[in-house]
């Protein structure tokens, strides 16, 4: 579509060590639409973070283009923000040093922009401060912090900037569940809020039902997109929406689909062969 936000085009990418060479991704096509919510699934090896990272301009294609509002993506921007599943705190700086981190690298100026708006950013660094409930912490360390706050931490530095695209490797993996929770809600009000288009990478197919609008399912061997899913959830949300109908059945649906891509179904039908004959 013309109005795609991203516009991700026949995009490959290889490896290439001195041993070997390793087909990362072949032929990826899609569109990620202004303020969509789209998460990624599949079997680990299928690309999904290699995507991620082309995206944010950490990493080059081998082929193919992507486009971001129109433009190739050249390397790194603040129009796009990463957060990954280490939190990446400096230990040194508190929580509010750490927050305003890339004001002091002068990678934005005293204000920010977005969509029109001008804001200082020590203006947006309280606000962000106090949206991540963490006004109480702003002078305390991150070994002070739970791994649920220090994530909260490395989101509101993300955000700084006002990017207009936040990009999430697996940010909650390393949270208990109960935590996972309250960070799923936390950061479906940021979406709201911030009216940013999300790109977010699980390997938890509940999360990424719950959180996304529509779920991109990635095979592995080469990393390729096997199907899309849209989510048939309101945008507003709550956990017991986990617990109807077209939720558990969307979530069987991709489960059963990644073990067939990944070739865990012959797996595991072998295994059962083996363990009738030992019985």
């Amino acid at each position: 579509m013309s109005d795609a936000k991203i516009r991700v085009r026949q995009v490959g990418k290889t490896f290439v060590s001195e041993r070997r060479e390793v087909q990362a991704l072949k032929s990826i096509d899609l569109d990620i639409q202004p303020n969509e919510f789209v998460t990624f699934v599949g079997a680990s090896g299928c690309g999904k973070s290699t995507l991620l990272r082309i995206i944010a301009g950490l990493e080059t294609l081998s082929r193919g283009e992507i486009l971001l509002d129109g433009r190739p993506i050249d390397g790194p921007g603040v129009d796009r923000a990463m957060v990954f599943q280490h939190y990446s705190l400096y230990p040194w700086l508190t929580v509010m040093q750490n927050i305003k981190f890339c004001r002091q690298l002068k990678v934005i100026g005293d204000t920010v922009r977005h969509d029109g708006d001008v804001e200082s950013a020590a203006g947006r660094a309280d606000a962000l401060l106090n949206l991540m409930g963490l006004t109480r912490f702003a002078d305390a360390y991150p070994s002070q912090l739970s791994g649920g706050m220090q994530q909260r931490v490395a989101i509101a530095r993300a955000l700084l900037p006002k990017p207009a695209t936040l990009l999430m490797d697996e940010p909650f993996g390393a949270l208990d569940a109960q935590t996972r929770e309250v960070m799923h809600d936390l950061i479906r009000h940021v979406h709201r809020l911030e009216k940013s288009t999300i790109l977010f990478v699980t390997h938890d197919v509940e999360e990424a039902i719950y959180l996304g609008s529509r779920i991109v399912l990635m095979a592995p061997r080469p990393g390729r997109i096997d199907s899309i899913y849209e989510v048939p959830l309101p945008s507003q949300r709550h956990q017991d929406m986990k617990l109807a109908p077209e939720f558990t059945e969307l979530k069987r649906e991709i489960l059963a689909r990644i073990r067939e891509t990944s070739g865990m179904q012959t797996d595991l039908e072998q295994l059962a062969k083996l363990s009738a004959v030992a019985g």
